[in-house]
């Protein structure tokens, strides 16, 4: 990135190939959001954390038989990988206060499900965790605990998905963690995560299997891929959620500035709802 006289900057691309270090498929690779790092993970029971020079900072064995899917919270502390084992396994990526790499320390594991895992997503804030696995079952976890303390996290919420025991499975947390979607081959499903109940499902959304789930930043909108397409969905459970929660809020406000904008926000999903003729009456 070189700076131009008037100001701007341009931005030339240098071609630069990693060294081949995995010795099975690639199955994800992220960037870090402090873009300190970049994490690969393949389908044997290795991850990679790498500088943005090509260098390997870390090796990580997962020991999980293979790995299915791996991702980097969005605060950019952690890597996590799931896979054939029951379980979803978390690393702390510790780096000084100038910035130097450290190491990468074994941080928390999300237990409690009977098979294997498909897939996991962190929240927005990375607070909460989801996954979901081939016992037919997704998993809603408080990760915000005290693990250097051996602190495990807290299962919230547990849903069934029967989908999930036969075919590989997708999925995508709501920015507010409200909203849960799954996707099983062509279709999606969506949850609401207080009551652990599907709200609404598209079916056939695709001509081929659904590869990626993502939630926009507002949590408005849900983008799914399979085919050639990507396809965006309103998220109408979200909303059912926001007035659910504001009424609640409501009963139990003490203020008029508190009830104001409670009744606002309240307003708002209600008409956003009327707008996609998806207001219950």
């Amino acid at each position: 990135m070189t700076k131009r006289e008037d100001g701007g900057f341009t931005f030339t691309a240098t071609a630069e190939d990693f060294p081949k270090k995995h010795k099975a498929p690639v199955i994800n690779i992220a960037i870090a959001d402090t873009g300190k790092f970049i994490m690969t993970a393949s389908s044997d029971t290795m991850v990679l954390i790498w500088n943005l020079k090509g260098q390997v900072l870390s090796t990580i064995n997962t020991n999980q038989m293979n790995n299915t899917h791996a991702a980097i919270s969005p605060c950019s502390r952690f890597v996590a990988s799931c896979g054939f084992t029951p379980d979803v396994k978390v690393w702390e990526v510790c780096f000084g206060k100038k910035g130097d790499f450290q190491e990468v320390v074994r941080a928390f594991e999300l237990k409690g499900h009977a098979a294997g895992v498909h897939s996991f997503a962190f929240s927005n804030d990375s607070r909460r965790m989801v996954s979901v696995s081939k016992d037919g079952t997704w998993k809603l976890w408080d990760t915000d605990v005290e693990y250097k303390k051996q602190q495990d996290p807290y299962l919230l919420r547990t849903g069934r998905f029967e989908e999930a025991s036969t075919m590989p499975c997708r999925l995508a947390l709501s920015p507010d963690t409200h909203v849960l979607a799954l996707a099983s081959g062509t279709s999606i499903h969506l949850f609401n995560t207080r009551r652990g109940e599907k709200e609404e499902c598209f079916e056939q959304v695709h001509g081929e299997c659904i590869t990626d789930l993502s939630f926009d930043i507002t949590g408005r909108f849900l983008a799914s891929c399979g085919d050639r397409a990507v396809r965006l969905f309103h998220n109408t459970p979200g909303h059912r959620a926001v007035v659910e929660e504001m009424q609640g809020l409501l009963k139990r406000a003490s203020s008029d500035s508190t009830r104001q904008r409670l009744q606002q926000q309240l307003t708002q999903a209600q008409e956003a709802l009327k707008s996609l003729g998806a207001l219950k009456k």
